[in-house]
């Protein structure tokens, strides 16, 4: 698909570019940087950007250029943590939205294109969706349905993913080329909660924060081993260590990173969570509390 010169016309300007500075001792800078560019996409008429969580964590406001010349300033309202989405809101009415898809209508085969800021505006590819599926990442997150395309992100990441009719299905959030699936989206209509609570009160908290542990992984020959642990995460007072490999969790197998993440997020935050551990030629029972990202992120 060649997105129609009508189509951008309507879609382009509710796209914005977004800088945020974040202080260099929060957490997140070390993984993030404390300087973060990307794409956001105008939801509503009264100022609400979507955009794509790590953008804004950390950060209080941030800064909006609608178009050249026309900069404002953004507060950051919502991060969701679970699905990986933050929200942003400009004080003044704008002139231009994107409506926002329910992803239980996207197929894999439609059309969609992508349109992200790039430092002399915005840029736009096409493509199609190439799936609709589970994607699990190597930090303690899931999701029971994730938008794949076939398009390169040709900017910053942050901004949409529309269909053929300029509606949003997706928040672009990783570039998968590595592995040949070329781009991640976060489906658009997960933010709905999210929206309507920012619309009502002003900004969003979570409802029921996730037990967290601060740990990231990989799986391995039925087993998962622990490939980092962020300094003063729960996983980190706890003792444990990158390379440990992880056999049971309160006392069930464990053989995959679903099953590892699905287990944590039975438990409460504040809760003892049971880690069996093989390390060093000996197993191992770690103890670790576990507490929530949202906690140790500071949103």
């Amino acid at each position: 698909m060649n997105a129609s010169v009508h189509l951008l016309r309507k879609v382009v300007p509710a796209t914005v570019h977004l800088q945020a500075q974040v202080a260099e001792s929060h957490p997140s800078a070390d993984i993030l940087g404390a300087e973060r560019s990307g794409t956001g996409t105008i939801v509503s008429r009264g100022g609400v950007i979507l955009t794509a969580h790590y953008m804004v964590i950390g950060s209080r406001t941030v800064e909006v250029t609608l178009e050249p010349g026309d900069v404002r300033a953004g507060d950051v309202v919502g991060i969701d943590y679970a699905s990986g989405l933050g929200v942003v809101k400009i004080r003044d009415r704008v002139p231009a939205m994107v409506p926002v898809r329910a992803v239980e209508d996207v197929r894999a085969g439609e059309e969609a294109f992508l349109v992200a800021s790039v430092a002399d505006g915005r840029r736009v590819d096409a493509g199609a969706v190439s799936s609709v599926d589970v994607f699990e990442a190597f930090w303690e997150y899931l999701l029971e349905r994730a938008i794949t395309v076939t398009v390169q992100n040709p900017g910053l990441g942050g901004g949409p993913l529309l269909d053929a009719h300029g509606r949003m299905i997706g928040v672009v959030a990783l570039s998968l080329a590595e592995v040949g699936k070329f781009t991640l989206a976060v489906p658009a209509s997960f933010a709905l909660p999210m929206l309507e609570q920012v619309e009502r009160t002003g900004r969003y908290d979570a409802p029921a924060p996730r037990a967290w542990l601060g740990i990231t992984s990989y799986s391995l020959r039925d087993h998962v081993v622990l490939a980092g642990v962020l300094p003063n995460s729960p996983g980190a007072h706890a003792g444990l260590e990158a390379g440990d490999v992880l056999l049971a969790i309160d006392g069930a197998p464990v053989a995959d990173r679903r099953a590892l993440y699905e287990r944590i997020w039975r438990r409460q935050p504040g809760d003892a969570v049971n880690l069996r551990v093989f390390r060093a030629g000996a197993v191992r029972e770690v103890d670790v509390v576990a507490a929530t990202v949202e906690g140790f992120f500071g949103s």
